[in-house]
């Protein structure tokens, strides 16, 4: 089994720490279509315990928290899990937990779903799937989705070649190098079922450049092409904008099955 994407030695642990207040403010979150497939398919309920393996900034757990579900939050980065922190302390069935995917700490047997929204890709796969499978009820559920920028209109299409462009390391850490086979040797000797939900942003010039600076692979402040990227960044949204807005198309993409 790969050990994900990650071939440099940029720690996945902290390259986000500089770009918390980006990916709060501007990242996508995830369609309530998720829970709702859950309840269908799982009986996902608000008595569910959910892991959320990866959770960043809360984006996901928050999907399940709406709805009353007691949910294990585990992030590593510690700006990430302060930002989670105060954004979902509101809720009383919200836990934080400072650990990892591969030792989440929890009990066995503990929880009946584990999610990983947008953090697969980073995980030490053969590790994760063995504690996946320690601190899942039988009959737990495991739901791996990724936000998937498409890039088959004009402007996405840009906005692609930005990143080619002037990205650091983008190629070597892009979730989509992770292909359909890999999760389902994930979840081998289990089965997965694979969903795709559009999702969308609608940004203006400020928002797209939140969203460019959320991630992880671009130039930070300090780097000598920051600028030029942020002025190839002005062209493109000039070229392409309508009323002042441009729209970032997603495949939200969701494998799911019972993992045990």
């Amino acid at each position: 089994m790969k050990q994900g994407h990650l071939s440099n030695n940029r720690d996945p642990l902290h390259r986000f720490s500089d770009r918390v207040q980006y990916y709060v403010r501007y990242r996508p979150r995830y369609p309530k279509d998720i829970v709702i497939l859950l309840q269908r398919e799982y009986n996902l309920t608000h008595q569910s315990i959910v892991a959320d393996v990866g959770a960043g900034t809360g984006f996901m757990a928050e999907l399940f928290l709406e709805m009353g579900c007691t949910v294990l939050a585990i992030e590593p980065n510690d700006e990430m899990r302060s930002v989670m922190e105060d954004h979902l302390k509101q809720y009383p069935t919200f836990k934080s937990v400072n650990a990892t995917a591969e030792h989440t700490c929890l009990p066995d047997e503990s929880v009946d779903f584990i999610t990983c929204a947008q953090s697969f890709h980073w995980f030490d796969q053969e590790k994760a799937k063995k504690e996946f499978y320690r601190i899942l009820k039988p009959g737990g559920v495991v739901v791996i989705s990724w936000n998937t920028r498409r890039t088959d209109r004009p402007f996405l299409k840009d906005y692609e070649d930005l990143l080619l462009e002037f990205s650091i390391d983008y190629q070597q850490v892009d979730h989509r190098k992770v292909t359909d086979k890999e999760v389902e040797e994930f979840f081998f000797p289990a089965s997965c079922k694979k969903v795709v939900f559009p999702n969308r942003q609608e940004l203006d010039f400020e928002g797209l450049k939140g969203r460019l600076l959320s991630s992880s692979y671009v130039p930070s402040e300090n780097h000598p092409h920051f600028m030029k990227m942020l002025e190839r960044l002005k062209e493109i949204f000039d070229h392409h904008q309508q009323d002042g807005q441009v729209s970032i198309l997603y495949d939200c993409v969701v494998y799911h099955g019972q993992f045990k």
